[in-house]
Parts: structure tokens; C-alpha cells; sequence
């Protein structure tokens, strides 16, 4: 059977008894294959589903001088199947309380400012070339090589400076 003439007339007419020899013939090889490559019964009904649908909606996609029938309904189903699977391992987001959030405790305000205020008196004694580096890595949000094409200096300069920097912080900070 002529499959490519099939394709034509579900894309050109709409064509359902094109479509639906198409379908008998495909419907269930892709199904096992679906079934072989990891899917569950339901998962690859479903996806069956899915494949043929696109078939009837995409048809004017199909090319016949890239690859054949069979290879674009599979390549159709494979990724499918992709993208079934990647769904399924999506993790559900928490459930969330929506609303004002609650007004953080005093303490918790004393304790940060406090930290902010120990951590500006910290950065302000470091030497100012390392100062420097610091403040565009953390608070320009530069990476390390965007700083080296900025300040001329070499790469390996920039993580010394920076490392040594976030010492000297880590033990003013203790």
C-alpha cells in the first residue's frame, strides 16, 4: 500500500477513509511499540491517541523526502512518549497558602540586621581590589569570566582574589 498517497489525501481532502487505513494499519504497531519501549497499557493507548490525532492535524508536515511513513509516525510517537513520561516524573508543586505572610519576628529582624551590619563592617575591610571583585560577582551578578573581560585581569587572578575575599568573610562572620 501506498502509504505517502494515503498522507497526501488526508492533507489535501481531509480524506477519512485515507485516514482511517492509516489508522488501522499504524494504531496498533505504534501501541506495541509504545508498549516495548517502557509504556503501560494505558499510558500507550493514550499516546496512540495522541499520534494519530497529530497525523490527521499535521498532516501537511509530512515530508515524504525526509523520511518515510512509518518513520515520522514513530519519530510522532517517540516523542510523545517523551514527553508522557517527563509529565508523569514532574514533581506536583507543594500546596501553597495563599496570602499576606506573616510579619517575620522582632528577633529575627534584630538578628538580621545585626548579620547585615557585621557583614558590611567585614566587606569594607577587605583590600579594595578584593572588595572590588566581590561586589561585581554578588552584587553586580557578574560570573567570574564576564569580570576578567571587564577588569582586563586574568581569570585565575579573579577566583584567587575572590576566594581569599570570602575567607576573610567567613572569619569575620564567625
Amino acid at each position: 500500500m501506498q502509504w505517502v498517497a494515503q498522507i497526501e489525501r488526508i492533507k489535501s481532502h481531509q480524506d477519512q477513509t485515507a485516514f482511517a487505513e492509516v489508522f488501522a494499519h499504524f494504531a496498533p504497531r505504534v501501541k506495541a511499540f509504545l508498549m516495548k519501549s517502557g509504556a503501560d497499557a494505558t499510558l500507550a493507548e493514550e499516546t496512540t491517541q495522541e499520534v494519530m490525532a497529530t497525523l490527521w492535524t499535521k498532516a501537511h508536515m509530512f515530508d515524504p523526502g525526509r523520511a518515510s511513513v512509518s518513520t515520522w509516525i514513530f519519530t510522532i510517537a517517540r516523542n510523545r512518549k517523551i514527553d508522557a513520561l517527563r509529565k508523569q516524573r514532574r514533581p506536583e508543586p507543594e500546596d501553597l497558602w495563599w496570602g499576606p505572610e506573616a510579619e517575620p519576628d522582632q528577633s529575627d529582624i534584630l538578628s538580621l540586621q545585626q548579620e547585615t551590619d557585621q557583614l558590611s563592617a567585614a566587606l569594607a575591610k577587605l583590600p579594595a581590589k578584593q572588595r572590588e571583585l566581590i561586589e561585581r560577582a554578588y552584587f553586580g551578578d557578574l560570573s567570574h569570566s564576564e569580570i576578567a573581560e571587564e577588569t582586563g585581569l586574568p581569570l585565575g587572578t579573579i577566583k584567587s582574589r575572590i576566594r581569599l575575599a570570602l575567607e576573610r568573610l567567613r572569619h569575620a562572620m564567625k
